[in-house]
């Protein structure tokens, strides 16, 4: 049986601590089954950091260690989500490529749904950087719902 709208238990919100970001943890909330009170629903944030450059001086003098990086991210992120109110059960803070980071959290979690923003990049823009939405969307072990950028009446759209 596949229940492709309904309510789910576990949910893995990419995080890079944008308001497309903040939305889409907010999504993740509402999606949440709480139907079970013996088994709650959980969230997981996961923040992806670039790899760094050999030529970064933090890594050429050794001064910036992976383990400071990660730990000094996790801060921020709480401290991120507490200013938006947001409670998530558990925040993973990893280092590597962004899409195929996203998907091994999602695979070691056994996330059943993955809330990720879209940041709408096109052009020569997205062929430099590459979509990270369109590779989890690719490699993900679960259903990924993918939000794009809402441009509200206050907000200028990129065509206008």
């Amino acid at each position: 049986e596949v229940k492709m709208w309904s309510p789910r238990q576990r949910i893995l919100v990419p995080v890079d601590f944008s308001e497309q970001s903040r939305t889409a943890v907010a999504v993740a909330l509402e999606m949440l089954d709480r139907r079970n009170p013996d088994s709650p629903g959980q969230i997981a944030a996961v923040h992806v950091l670039p790899v760094l450059s050999p030529v970064e001086p933090g890594r050429l003098w050794d001064t910036v260690k992976p383990s400071s990086r990660i730990e000094h991210a996790t801060a921020a992120l709480e401290e991120w989500l507490q200013k938006g109110h947001q409670e998530v059960d558990t925040i993973d803070v990893s280092i590597g490529d962004p899409g195929a980071e996203i998907c091994r959290v999602a695979t070691e979690r056994g996330a059943d749904l993955i809330v990720l923003p879209s940041h709408g990049r096109t052009g020569i823009e997205r062929l430099l950087i590459g979509s990270v939405a369109e590779r989890v969307v690719r490699l993900a072990p679960c259903p990924v719902l993918v939000l794009r950028h809402f441009h509200g009446p206050t907000e200028k759209s990129p065509t206008s």
